[in-house]
């Protein structure tokens, strides 16, 4: 047995899965110190299955911990910076363009080096020796706990960062690293960005897990445990220490990839919708569509792995106008159970209207029998008008789509909207982000520029195919269950030979028995 969970905005969802069987599924109200909430879920579909601690295998965890705390600006480590290759970059400075009130948060100190490598892997200048010594020596000074190490082009050639490395360990053993060639893809300012939130992010990375896996063994839960990806994949949790940013937009991922699982459909538009929010993306091939452009986290512009979503501000909770003309942003949240008007409540939500419209039912009915037809209708109108220029948004070419829909709002979405073939909704929607969460694979993801004067293109293929098995293996994966999943190549322009960039994407099986000892 698999157990899976998905913290959301305003439920916590639970569920037991066996095989592609659903045992058991709980919605808990999100707590405030999310652990509550985790634990009630996870304690009543335990109660529910009758099954014993012994009999989960594994357990899978999707939060938003740390999107939050980017986007609050709160429980951020202040780190130091270096970035090699100052001779041909120090025109653009680190962390440009961020907001003022997550620099202040984020950005502690800062240097450039020399060094760094060309496209294609051979050096520029060696690593200047003296300058690194220099920010050492103002890292110890300024008692920094966590460094974010860039240098030019080193997707290509890691060694600059790996020297680095190796050297503030040293000197520094307390210290925590984070290297872009780890996280990030070409483009030296998204990939600087995303390893300068990695590095902030490691101390409450390392608190977060610690935190679950505590209170997952005070249920007598000792099976590894691991935390769901962006792109629709997992990792174990000592891994998720180290790279907390691929946490950002799992949830949305767990949701399509929970749709596909239900649904049995590959390709098709997803609608997630939740207390707050409606999550809209599309399947390609079981997996949610990758994002093709530079992604803003925060505020901050990065280039890591993301899920092309769009969030809508329409959800169960969403607060709606007496005339029905305006549905959301604002929502009530987790708030639900105690300020929507059938639960006694003073404010008119989305879920008061669907149930006044006889779409769904719970709660006191009574409470919304009197509610003006003319403001209901207004009401669903304004929504279906909503989810249907953002589904249009979404859809990359001309014809008709399937429709799945998903969470526990998913009656707020009309059987019939323009530009979808068939709206389908199976069994057990409510809890898909869960379920995907459960039954999810392990994934490794690598990019390597090749030209005809440094290597064929078969030997770049080669290489690239085997470092993508090698980071899904270091996730979490089990080395024989390991294919490769997609392989992307793209021409690189203006070269004075020919050259490409590989991106290859390995997936396999969570890896249980390496873990089974509390190794994760």
């Amino acid at each position: 047995m698999r157990l899976g969970v998905d913290v959301g905005g305003t439920h916590t969802d639970a569920v037991i899965i066996k095989g592609r069987e659903l045992i058991a599924a709980h919605k808990a109200l999100t707590s405030d110190d999310i652990a509550t909430g985790v634990l009630e879920a996870v304690s009543e579909v335990l109660r529910q299955s009758g099954a014993r601690p012994s009999d989960i295998l594994m357990m899978t965890l999707g939060t938003t911990q740390f999107t939050n705390a980017v986007v609050e600006r709160r429980a951020l480590t202040p780190v130091g910076a270096i970035r090699i290759g100052a001779q041909s970059s120090s025109a653009l400075p680190i962390a440009a363009k961020w907001p003022e009130d997550i620099l202040a948060a984020t950005l502690a100190n800062s240097a450039m080096i020399d060094g760094g490598h060309e496209y294609d892997g051979t050096p520029i200048l060696p690593t200047d020796e003296t300058a690194l010594g220099r920010a050492i020596q103002d890292f110890r000074a300024a008692d920094i706990q966590a460094v974010a190490i860039t240098s030019v082009f080193s997707t290509s050639n890691p060694e600059g960062e790996q020297l680095i490395a190796a050297r503030l360990k040293q000197a520094l053993p307390n210290i925590r690293v984070s290297c872009s060639h780890e996280l990030g893809r070409i483009g030296l300012y998204q990939r600087e960005n995303a390893t300068l939130l990695n590095a902030a992010l490691l101390e409450l990375s390392d608190r977060v897990v610690s935190a679950f896996q505590n209170a997952f063994s005070g249920l007598s839960l000792t099976c590894p445990l691991f935390l769901s990806q962006n792109d629709g994949t997992i990792m174990a949790a000592d891994f998720a220490r180290q790279y907390p940013v691929f946490t950002f937009s799992s949830g949305p991922t767990n949701s399509m990839r929970g749709a596909a699982f239900l649904s049995g459909r590959s390709n098709a538009m997803v609608v997630d919708v939740g207390g707050t929010t409606s999550d809209i993306g599309m399947l390609i091939e079981g997996f949610p569509r990758p994002s093709g452009s530079a992604v803003k986290i925060g505020g901050v512009l990065t280039n890591f792995r993301m899920p092309d979503v769009l969030a809508v501000g329409i959800g169960g909770g969403s607060v709606v106008s007496p005339d029905g003309r305006s549905v959301g942003p604002q929502s009530v949240g987790r708030a639900l159970p105690e300020k929507a008007l059938v639960f006694g409540g003073d404010t008119l939500t989305a879920s008061d209207v669907a149930i006044a419209a006889g779409r769904t039912v719970f709660g006191d009915t009574t409470k919304v029998s009197d509610l003006p037809s003319t403001a209901c209708a207004a009401a669903l109108d304004t929504i279906r008008k909503h989810l249907s220029d953002d589904i249009d948004k979404m859809k990359t070419a001309a014809g008709d789509l399937p429709l799945i829909v998903v969470g526990g709002g998913g009656f707020l979405v009309p059987d019939e909207l323009p530009g979808i073939s068939e709206t389908v909704r199976p069994e057990n929607a409510g809890v898909a982000n869960a379920i995907g969460a459960a039954f999810a694979q392990v994934s490794g993801e690598v990019d390597v520029i090749y030209t005809r004067s440094t290597r064929s293109r078969e030997s770049a293929l080669e290489e690239a195919k085997a470092l993508a098995r090698e980071r899904a293996v270091n996730a979490g994966a089990l080395e024989n269950s390991i294919q490769i999943a997609e392989i992307d190549e793209t021409p690189m322009s203006y070269l004075a030979e020919p050259g490409a960039i590989i991106r290859v994407k390995a997936i396999g099986d969570a890896n249980i028995e390496r873990f089974a000892g509390g190794e994760a």
